[in-house]
């Protein structure tokens, strides 16, 4: 599959806490949207911090619930939807508008974790 750009997304009750946290960890800067925040190493995006108002601390070493997901960004969405079917991925969410000039659709591993295929 032709990935183009891989963000690793953290769930948290706080974006600004998170995000600032990780850009002073990684020498970053933070982009802010409503619900999103995205941390900004060297000109390039690293991570992003989804805001989950009912987000519960990780229990370690158990690790539920599950709070990190992979964005995976391809240039060709049909293309890699396809693939990832075949490789044994569910679609837990489809896009509304695939043609959309951004957007992203959420699958699941055969095991069960998240992670989305975004385009834009």
């Amino acid at each position: 599959m032709d990935i183009t750009r891989r963000i690793t997304v953290f769930d948290t009750d706080d974006l600004e806490s998170e995000s600032t946290f990780w850009a002073a960890l990684l020498g970053g800067t933070v982009e802010k949207e409503d619900d999103w925040h995205s941390l900004v190493v060297d000109g390039s995006s690293q991570m992003g911090f989804q805001l989950a108002p009912d987000h519960r601390r990780p229990e370690w070493p158990g690790g539920t619930p599950q709070q990190i997901h992979l964005d995976l960004y391809v240039p060709d969405i049909a293309a890699a939807h396809t693939e990832a079917l075949a490789l044994g991925a569910t679609l837990l969410k489809a896009a509304d508008n695939t043609s959309a000039a951004e957007g992203f659709q959420v699958y699941a591993d055969p095991a069960g974790h998240p992670f989305c295929l975004c385009w834009g």
